[in-house]
């Protein structure tokens, strides 16, 4: 994936998967714990800090469980992609399925809204009023995009209210913003919001393009929950966190130290996680001076900011954004195996308050139509298919097959 500073660098979406790290502990140190006690443990040291787990995808390291997240990288956005301009709806439409965005500055706002390069501020409220006129230009080019779909075919959509009353234009709504998402909770949510608000919209036959928009911002709240990364604090001006005042939550980011720490993971110098405030460079790592004065300028960068940034980015998207709980299904409730005797080899990354049998149809399709039963992995309990799962419950699934 090429990663430049100018216009239209991504054309299509690059997809690819993030692993932060559960909040809660992996139940592998549960089930360690308990097998110590029976006696039945062998002790080994394969350098997992006591993680016992086999995990298909990502990794566990001290209980520590990372799991996996999708991200999509999709092209920068110009003003007027919502009348057609740069790649327009074909952006638009790349955001489709996404239960969130990130949307990621430059902290030092050394580019425009169009991805130019000029010149970087030196002034921190210079760089935080740049920073907040891109998350407002984002934002209102969605709300205009979510205005113009329920612009097109409004007049039907009038009809149907004034036959139907509130349930014909929360119905119209979902009908028309179903490919975004749109559900009937989340439509009813921010109709609810306006409502709370003072918003006093009158009769949906009357409205005009004010109207139209406070309803169209309502629904972007809740179709593009908005994450914004601070990208290149390192090279932004000192304070800019400080002055920087937006309605959406904002993360500081090291993304290009992050990188640097990755590959030299990958190749075997250093050892680092994302979300670790220090690395262990290798012994035998074969660096040149100035490597390893770059690692430490790295070092410290990473003391001074608490992190690159990434992880708690992520962290606070799926699981404070999201409100997301990670559940582990087995085949064995007492082992915790799956059918190849593998240790809690699944960590699912699900919406909280989801159902028992819910869960058993993010695992497979069949399991769901054909669920009988579940079991809690820790307490033995037998849970029907309405039981809503907890952050870090352990699942057997019985199902016909």
């Amino acid at each position: 994936m090429d990663i430049a500073n100018y216009p239209f660098c991504t054309i299509d979406p690059n997809v690819g998967v993030a692993f932060p790290r559960a909040r809660l502990p992996c139940p592998c140190g549960e089930l360690r714990a308990r097998l110590i006690d029976e006696g039945r443990f062998e002790e080994t040291d394969d350098g997992r800090g006591g993680a016992m787990c086999s995990p298909r995808t990502g990794a566990c390291q001290g209980f520590e469980r990372q799991v996996p997240v999708a991200l999509v990288d999709v092209a920068g956005l110009v003003p007027g992609a919502s009348e057609g301009r740069g790649r327009g709806n074909a952006f638009l439409a790349d955001l489709a399925g996404c239960d969130a965005l990130i949307q990621v500055v430059d902290g030092a706002a050394a580019t425009d809204v169009e991805g130019n390069p000029i010149a970087p501020a030196s002034d921190p409220a210079a760089a935080a009023a740049s920073i907040a006129h891109e998350v407002t230009f984002l934002t209102t080019e969605l709300e205009q995009w979510i205005a113009g779909v329920l612009a097109d075919g409004w007049s039907r959509g009038v009809r149907r209210v004034q036959a139907e009353g509130e349930r014909g234009l929360q119905g119209f709504l979902v009908e028309r913003l179903s490919g975004l998402g749109a559900t009937n909770a989340l439509i009813g949510s921010a109709l609810d919001a306006l409502r709370n608000g003072g918003h006093d919209l009158g009769q949906p036959w009357t409205w005009g393009d004010e109207e139209m928009r406070t309803l169209a911002k309502a629904l972007r709240q809740g179709l593009f929950p908005l994450h914004v990364a601070v990208n290149k604090l390192d090279v932004a001006p000192e304070g800019v966190m400080d002055h920087l005042s937006l309605d959406v939550p904002a993360t500081a980011c090291l993304a290009d130290m992050e990188l640097a720490l990755r590959r030299a993971d990958a190749a075997g110098l250093i050892r680092y996680r994302t979300g670790d405030t220090d690395f262990h460079v290798s012994e035998d790592a074969p660096l040149s001076e100035a490597q390893r004065a770059a690692l430490e300028r790295m070092r410290g960068a990473l003391s001074t900011s608490g992190g690159t940034g990434i992880e708690a980015l992520l962290d606070a998207v799926v699981f404070d954004t999201l409100d997301r709980i990670v559940v582990y299904p087995v085949q064995d409730e007492g082992r915790w195996v799956d059918g190849d005797g593998r240790v809690l080899p699944d960590a699912l990354v699900v919406p909280a308050g989801i159902t028992a049998k819910a869960v058993a149809g993010r695992v497979h399709t069949d399991l769901e139509a054909g669920f009988i039963r579940g079991v809690d992995g820790r307490t033995r309990r037998v849970v029907g298919a309405d039981h809503q799962l907890e952050d870090g419950d352990v699942l057997k699934i019985h199902a016909k097959t």
